[in-house]
This record gives C-alpha cells, sequence and structure tokens, in this order.
C-alpha cells in the first residue's frame, strides 16, 4: 500500500485506518461494553468507544509517548489523554512548558491545540484494567510504526512510563536497553533522545511518586534539547 509523502498526510491516512480497526476482539469487545454501560459521571456522554488515533502538530519535534487510551477518557472523548485527571496532569504540564494552547482538556472539541508537540500511545484502544496483552500490543504496532516514520521533525521522545518505554525502544532498536527511571535518558544513534518519566496516571500523582515539578523538569529538558 502506498501512502502520502507529507507527514499531515500521512498521519490523517493512519488516522483512518486506526479508528476503523478491529484486530483485537478481546479490546473491541471492552471499548465498546464501556461505551454502553458508561460512568454515572458521564451516563449522558456519547462515548467514543473506537481506537484512538494520535493528536496534535504533524511538524512537532517532541513526542510523547503514553501506553493506551483510558476507558472513561480517551476511549470516551476520542482525543489521547483527553477527559481524565491523567490528562489534566499532562496538559497543564504541556501549557506550562509552551507547548499546548490552554492548560485544560475536557473535550475533543474544546479548542485545545498542540504547537510542536504529537501524542500517542502504543496501543490504540482502552484494555481492561489498563493491560494489553503482548499480541495485542504487537497487533498494534504497524500503526506505531507508521506514526514514527510519519513525524520525521521528531528530536525528543517523552516516554510515560515503563511499558511506552520498552515499546519505543524495541521500535528504535535501543540495545541494550537502559533500566527506566524517571529523569533517565537515552541518546539515540540518529541524534534522537528519549526522556523517561513516571506514568501520570492516578496512581503515581496521588502518591506523589510523581509530582508537577518532576513532571516540568522533564518537559523543560525536551525544549532544551528539541530547540539544540
Amino acid at each position: 500500500m502506498a501512502f502520502p509523502d507529507q507527514p499531515a498526510e500521512q498521519l490523517a491516512a493512519l488516522e483512518r485506518d486506526v479508528v476503523s480497526c478491529r484486530a483485537c476482539p478481546r479490546l473491541v469487545a471492552w471499548r465498546e461494553q464501556v461505551g454502553r454501560e458508561k460512568r454515572a459521571a458521564f451516563r449522558d456522554d456519547d462515548y467514543w468507544a473506537r481506537a484512538v488515533p494520535g493528536f496534535g502538530d504533524p511538524e512537532a519535534h517532541l513526542l510523547v509517548i503514553g501506553l493506551a487510551p483510558a476507558a472513561h477518557g480517551a476511549n470516551r472523548t476520542g482525543r489521547m489523554f483527553t477527559g481524565d485527571r491523567s490528562g489534566d496532569w499532562l496538559y497543564r504540564a504541556l501549557w506550562r512548558a509552551g507547548y499546548a494552547s490552554q492548560p485544560e482538556s475536557t473535550t475533543i472539541d474544546d479548542g485545545l491545540t498542540l504547537s510542536g508537540a504529537w501524542i500517542t500511545s502504543p496501543v490504540k484502544c482502552a484494555p481492561p484494567a489498563n493491560k494489553p496483552t503482548t499480541e495485542e500490543r504487537d497487533t498494534c504496532r504497524p500503526y506505531f510504526a507508521r506514526e514514527l516514520e510519519a513525524l520525521r521533525g521528531v528530536r525528543v521522545i517523552v516516554v510515560l512510563g515503563a511499558f511506552g518505554y520498552q515499546v519505543a525502544c524495541r521500535e528504535l532498536g535501543v540495545r541494550p536497553r537502559p533500566r527506566f527511571g524517571h529523569g533517565v535518558e537515552v541518546a539515540l544513534d540518529d541524534g534522537r533522545t528519549l526522556l523517561c518519566s513516571f506514568h501520570v496516571s492516578q496512581q503515581n500523582t496521588f502518591t506523589g511518586r510523581l509530582t508537577e515539578p518532576m513532571l516540568d523538569a522533564v518537559f523543560a529538558r525536551a525544549r532544551e534539547l528539541g530547540a539544540a
């Protein structure tokens, strides 16, 4: 299959393929079940309940990689990290670093735009208990590879959590793989840099394992590297 040459066109074609994907029966069943049953707080919402494409600036120098859409976040709104507590943390940090047009993201049409940044996940559907299987991860791998290929301007890759780090290292051919840890930097042979951060999950933010100054430091470093 031939793909368009320009990043925006490549990413638009990828988005169409992602949104229509039904390759993983367990994930399709779960995302649609969540969309039917809903959470009480969102009972009047029309859930997206499909695979969620990446989002942001096609000419980005910063790529942010999470894990997968949240069941009542992106699986509800249709945009990565939009409409949940994890996204609240992430978009505030991106706004403070100058990558986001506003400090909050609640719905897909709330006016938020990203400048110089793109957000994605290696698994495009919400998984039960936030735990995709190895097979599901590998089934999604071609989408992730196409995304990396299209984002030709990326110089810095921030990985949120060990899962995203492992997938990124495998896709980028990082061997041996340094141990994951908050603030760890991995210089790639092609001049790009991987930056590690604890995930913005409530498990980390509520317990203080990840603080806003810690997250700000990662994106400040990303800004510094991206400008180099």
